[in-house]
């Protein structure tokens, strides 16, 4: 377990100034080079102290050249592993280097960037473990697919229920987690279904979530690689995944990641 490695740190609160705070952005890309340069360089204008990581999940085109360009550390996974992977990978990096707070942004550029600090502020505000960027609490202009809709409705009730309370965007790739929650994530994270069925490990293992309002532009280039026909097989393994989940004993709670870490440090 890379958290409890004695060269590990105690958690700092979440209430000390965001400028005391280390900062990385975990950026997953796979032949984003159209779009990944641009999220780079709007991440480090926001952020000018933070890092910025962009995981290269077996891309065939310049991701990683783009990245790098860009000013971003760059990580080349030598083949595709999938979003649940190349997220881990950052986190486990984020871990290992001891950053506070790791925040992901897709490399599509529907994420904006000038919208960090305001998860920044809600996980530090709210004392929070994970702040999940909603595109549904206010209106944003964002319009899903038909099939998308149906899945984001869908996870929501689902989660809900299982939860105990509203939970917007499960499928959210914006998000912002403090220590604690990464050393959760760098061991247990989904490979194919991270978001959605991340938010069930983490609140069954005991982790504070937050949803802040933000907005979400289209892409610019490419499209979605879940269409139609496959978003509906995707919504069905995802509920059988949660179900999963749910019967499942968490491995590690928040309390025993907390002590572990604090034992570390003595």
């Amino acid at each position: 377990m890379l958290w409890a490695q004695p060269a590990m740190e105690m958690e700092p609160s979440v209430s000390e100034a965001t400028a005391t705070t280390r900062v990385i952005v975990i950026i997953p890309a796979m032949n984003e080079a159209s779009s990944v340069g641009q999220v780079v360089r709007g991440a480090l204008r926001v952020l000018p102290d933070a890092a910025v990581l962009v995981v290269d999940d077996g891309s065939t085109d310049r991701t990683a050249a783009e990245g790098e360009a860009a000013g971003a550390l760059v990580v080349r996974l030598p083949y595709n592993l999938g979003i649940g992977g190349a997220v881990q990978t950052g986190l486990r990096y984020a871990l290992a280097e001891g950053f506070d707070v790791a925040v992901q942004v897709d490399g599509d550029g529907q994420h904006l960037p000038e919208e960090i600090p305001k998860l920044l502020r809600t996980m530090q505000s709210e004392n929070a473990d994970l702040v999940v960027g909603s595109r549904f609490i206010e209106e944003s202009g964002y319009r899903p697919s038909f099939a998308r809709g149906i899945g984001i409705r869908l996870f929501a009730v689902l989660l809900g229920c299982i939860c105990g309370r509203r939970l917007t965007d499960t499928t959210s790739g914006f998000r912002a987690a403090g220590r604690l929650a990464i050393a959760h994530l760098s061991e247990m994270y989904a490979c194919d279904y991270p978001e959605v069925e991340s938010l069930v490990t983490l609140h069954r293992s005991g982790f504070k979530i937050v949803e802040v309002p933000v907005h979400m532009v289209a892409r610019a280039e490419g499209a979605s690689s879940i269409g139609a026909v496959r978003g509906f097989y995707y919504m069905l393994k995802v509920v059988l995944a949660v179900l999963v989940d749910v019967v499942a004993k968490p491995t590690f709670t928040r309390r025993e990641i907390e002590n572990t870490l604090r034992a570390a440090r003595k």
